[in-house]
């Protein structure tokens, strides 16, 4: 089978888009409030029989069932090594559709103590957050295929200050970003 990429895709699993995750949380109520404020997600109710300390959260505009599924651990529960002390996931990028987007999401963040830094890709312009227990994200506008000239391009080498005002000014704050990249064109 041959991929719309032309790459020779023949017994390799094809994968169109993320569409969950699943985060084991200390506490439910302060995670369901974090990712319902600061990000914007709303709580689907579909928790089944035997799930108990358990949420499903579907993102702003999302067709998938549930975007995030959260289990609670309990406050016992230590922080995450990964990384540092153990193997394991470092973050999940959500793909946003404009910079304004983008800008707000950072002021959210940053307004809940919870931005934790942001770039400049070159391709990719990131903010980078925690939740309520440390866990990692990442929030990311990809800049549209038609508008990956050179300097876009050649910037993928390095890690850079993400200004957003000087990205909106560049690329637009309305620029619908990913397409023809992750969003077809």
């Amino acid at each position: 089978m041959s991929g719309s990429h032309g790459g020779d895709y023949r017994g390799a699993m094809a994968i169109h888009r993320l569409n969950h995750a699943v985060l084991f949380v200390r506490d439910l109520t302060r995670s369901v409030a974090f990712y319902r404020d600061v990000l914007g997600f709303r709580q689907v109710p579909m928790t089944p029989e035997g799930f108990d300390g358990a949420a499903f959260l579907q993102a702003p505009g999302s067709t998938n069932d549930h975007d995030l599924g959260l289990f609670e651990v309990g406050s016992a529960a230590g922080p995450s090594g990964a990384g540092r002390t153990t193997v394991g996931l470092y973050h999940l990028a959500w793909e946003v559709d404009t910079l304004d987007e983008l800008s707000v999401i950072a002021g959210r963040l940053s307004e809940a103590g919870a931005l934790a830094g942001s770039s400049d890709h070159g391709s990719t312009k990131s903010l980078y957050g925690k939740d309520p227990d440390g866990l990692e994200f990442e929030v990311v506008w990809l800049v549209p295929a038609d508008r990956l000239d050179e300097q876009a391009l050649a910037a993928r080498r390095r890690i850079s200050r993400l200004d957003l005002d000087r990205e909106k000014q560049r690329y637009g704050g309305q620029t619908r970003g990913g397409v023809g990249v992750s969003v077809p064109s």
